[in-house]
């Protein structure tokens, strides 16, 4: 679902109309967009939060873990988009900083998740450059239906997770798939493989 407006909206008017109640929007070439996730792509995502939270405690690491963040985003073009990953990792003293504020940041967090689905090129090409343009030192691509182009996932499409480092202003890209072990900036000791977040999505039942 789309709302449309008369004149496109700026990220502030975004979160001064961003609807109320039930829902996850973005704003997208100026207008409010829905995103309306599958019952797999939300178990996808609610695994990976449950994973780096534990991490996170473990390691004691100064982090907050949470899938309702709306992020500010600018494209090459200067069009304000306000993004709410799938997963967003943000350093608790970021976070902090400012408890009265409403969840939408305007800094980068430190890792954005997104999970791939219909709208795929969104991820690969859309975000993928915001989030650099932004500086997010970590992201990470989950297309755990193998639903991009052969152009990303070779041939035969395999399910994949693409995690993306910034190093020098440009992010750099790891390919895991099968039983890989998934290396993260963000979780040093991370010890996650593909696998295991492929069969989070409880879509072998199927």
């Amino acid at each position: 679902m789309t709302i449309s407006t008369l004149k496109k909206l700026t990220f502030e008017a975004f979160l001064k109309q961003y609807p109320d109640g039930y829902g996850i929007y973005e704003l997208v070439n100026g207008e409010i967009v829905q995103v309306e996730p599958t019952r797999a792509h939300k178990n996808v995502a609610r695994y990976l939060v449950r994973c780096f939270d534990r991490e996170k405690d473990r390691l004691g690491l100064d982090y907050i873990v949470d899938k309702d963040i709306v992020v500010k985003t600018v494209t090459v073009d200067g069009e304000e988009r306000g993004r709410n990953p799938d997963v967003s990792v943000v350093s608790d003293a970021l976070w902090n900083s400012n408890v009265f504020a409403y969840g939408a940041l305007i800094e980068p967090i430190q890792l954005a998740v997104e999970v791939a689905s219909t709208n795929w090129e969104d991820d690969y090409v859309d975000k993928l450059d915001e989030y650099q343009r932004l500086g997010i030192p970590e992201y990470w691509i989950v297309d755990y239906l193998a639903i991009a182009s052969r152009t990303y996932l070779g041939n035969p499409k395999v399910p994949s997770i693409f995690v993306y480092q910034l190093v020098d202003g440009q992010y750099q890209s790891q390919r895991f798939n099968n039983s890989d072990s998934i290396i993260s900036g963000t979780f040093p000791e991370l010890k996650l493989t593909v696998s295991q977040v492929i069969a989070a999505s409880q879509i072998q039942k199927l």
